[in-house]
């Protein structure tokens, strides 16, 4: 699409018509009015309005001790150039520098729209429900009931009290499926209701919801510098004093050796310094993997820097947690066990009261067969026993619930049960064995596609760590062909990926993918910790480094896939920039370019370099 000058910014119209009547004086001076003073008058005048923001801008930064930067660079060429009467070419350089600039940023902007509008999640109004008038979310307390129609964005977290509707998902997980939600069901700020109007009940205030968290991490994204990013803005810090003394040396002992006139040197000094200006290098690196992450985002991968990009792809281990991760997470009880047959009614609801107040998936499918409202029921000192199971206090009674490590190490005769597929709970009420519970769960339909992926990509071991018994975690294993160790507490599972990376190179790197519950130890262990299904969950968040936003374990081979390329673009932009300058550079050391030349060398490499890194974020 062509844009016009009343599309653009007054900022921006302001610029092209100082750039513009710069190049109408130059033209103006070298063809109407020859080599008199008034053309020398019109010369310098033209300079100073396409040159004197860039002036300022250098003068600004030495006052605060940062010499060597590209306006320094451009400032001191140019002037070198009028020293010498160059007036034609010492404005050509302030003029097409700026028109570089120009585009560079309406580039850089393009680009910025381009990676907000993926994720203009923000909400601009809430409506309670039963009122019509629109208020700000942030003023919406947890635990009020507010309506959304048809077509709106829903303005905070929830769980749906009435209605059902279609929710487009796509902004939050780059899924363009519509997702269906009924009374009862969580619903996410940021997504969009497509059919017809509900109402929910909010569970998080504005500044917790995920449209605030996800959008702070996308704000804060820029501040987590790739390691080239990093080496590119060091070595522009060193690289630019050096070429200024190689200018100095040139323009000083040019003449000396070569026995030319000084002025000759001179310009050969000045034209060194325009083509050598890093702009191309300092502008387009940055620009590329910020591309990246934009990239990732449509995927419905959420990462939080650019360094954890390059990370990926230097990504050899993957470990994964299983249960929501590898498996649905989606459990079911798939049999109910008592000691005694006609106890099978009170095992559950001992079973359900203990673990109420649980969020991990297997105890919200045991409390999903409560009979009743469990709601009514008080229970006493709950205790979460890690890696073993939850012990509480109902009635004046113990209840022990968990694997069988918990029934052994509480000293409690029970009947082990063989079911490799299954998790299996044991219930132990006042010491006493009353039975076991068995909770299902079953592979995610994509998890074996996902794993031969990433195996092609390169991945040399893929390998499940879980707190589940040996049996389930041997045959979840063996149906996807990897590596296994069960039965682990969270600190194993920490103890076991710090041994992996001692076992990596420097140059490999570890990533933890896990559901985000309870995992967040080893999340933080790992090199690059991926939360699974976080959406909505806090500790993920904060803890992972990368987030799969749809849940969906395919999109972390678009993620791998994503990185390289970034990390290519940016290489070939540095490779191309580098050679480009060492070419010319090499031409004005033997005066074989003019500064003319060598301005469109640096606008031109800085321009190409730019639409080639934008190639990630408008694609």
């Amino acid at each position: 699409m062509v844009l016009t000058f009343k599309q653009l910014t007054k900022e921006e119209r302001l610029d092209l018509s100082q750039i513009g009547l710069s190049l109408l004086l130059v033209v103006l001076a070298r063809f109407c009015l020859g080599d008199t003073q008034l053309a020398v008058i019109v010369y310098i005048g033209a300079y100073l309005l396409a040159g004197f923001q860039i002036i300022v801008t250098a003068a600004k930064n030495i006052w605060q001790g940062d010499w060597f930067d590209e306006n320094f660079l451009m400032t001191l060429a140019t002037l070198g150039a009028l020293l010498i009467k160059q007036y034609p070419e010492a404005c050509a350089v302030m003029i097409f520098y700026r028109l570089g600039e120009f585009f560079q940023e309406r580039a850089v902007a393009k680009s910025q729209r381009a990676i907000t509008s993926l994720l203009d999640l923000r909400p601009d109004f809430a409506r309670l429900a039963g009122q019509s008038k629109q208020i700000d979310p942030a003023q919406v307390k947890v635990g009020q009931v507010i309506s959304v129609l048809p077509g709106e964005r829903i303005p905070l977290d929830g769980i749906v009290t009435q209605g059902t509707a279609y929710l487009d998902t796509a902004a939050l997980t780059g899924e363009s499926k519509p997702r269906p939600v009924t009374v009862g069901q969580e619903v996410l700020s940021g997504m969009v209701v497509l059919s017809s109007s509900i109402e929910l009940r909010v569970t998080k205030s504005f500044g917790q919801s995920t449209v605030s968290k996800l959008l702070d991490l996308v704000q804060n994204s820029s501040q987590q510098k790739a390691q080239t990013e990093n080496f590119i803005r060091r070595f522009a810090k060193r690289y630019t004093p050096v070429v200024v003394l190689l200018a100095l040396v040139l323009a000083l002992l040019g003449p000396l050796v070569s026995g030319g006139p000084f002025q000759t040197w001179l310009y050969r000094a000045c034209v060194f310094l325009v083509i050598s200006c890093p702009c191309a290098l300092v502008i387009s690196i940055p620009l590329g993997f910020f591309g990246g992450i934009g990239a990732a985002s449509r995927a419905g991968v959420l990462i939080k820097g650019s360094n954890y990009l390059e990370a990926l792809t230097k990504v050899t281990t993957i470990v994964y947690d299983k249960t929501g991760t590898l498996t649905e997470g989606k459990f079911k009880v798939s049999q109910v066990l008592p000691v005694e047959p006609d106890q099978a009614e009170k095992l559950i609801t001992l079973a359900a009261l203990a673990e109420k107040d649980s969020p991990h998936p297997v105890a919200q499918a045991i409390v999903a067969n409560f009979p009743g409202n469990i709601a009514t029921y008080k229970v006493d000192q709950v205790e979460q026993l890690v890696g073993l199971g939850v012990k509480a206090l109902y009635e004046g009674h113990t209840i022990f619930l968990g694997n069988a490590r918990l029934m052994e190490k509480q000293k409690i005769a029970y009947q082990a049960v063989a079911a490799p597929q299954a998790t299996v709970c044991y219930l132990a009420y006042d010491g006493v064995y009353l039975g076991a519970i068995l909770v299902a769960d079953e592979l995610k339909k994509t998890t074996k596609q996902a794993l031969a992926n990433l195996k092609e990509l390169g991945i040399k071991q893929q390998l499940m760590l879980t707190g589940d018994n040996q049996q389930v975690a041997t045959k979840v294993a063996s149906e996807l062909g990897i590596d296994v160790k069960s039965e682990l507490l969270p600190q194993a599972k920490v103890a076991e990926v710090a041994k992996l990376k001692e076992q990596l190179s420097p140059t490999e790197k570890l990533a933890f993918v896990g559901d985000g519950l309870n995992d967040t130890p080893v999340l933080k262990q790992a090199d690059i910790g991926i939360a699974m299904g976080a959406l909505g969950s806090d500790a993920a968040i904060e803890a992972a480094d990368i987030v799969l936003m749809n849940d969906e374990l395919l999109t972390l081979t678009q993620a791998i896939l994503i990185a390289r390329k970034t990390k290519w673009i940016v290489w070939e932009n540095i490779s191309f920039a580098l050679i480009i300058k060492a070419l010319f550079l090499l031409l004005g050391l033997f005066g074989l370019t003019t500064m003319w030349v060598a301005v469109f060398a640096d606008v031109g490499v800085t321009l190409l370099a730019v639409a080639n890194a934008l190639r990630l974020v408008l694609k």
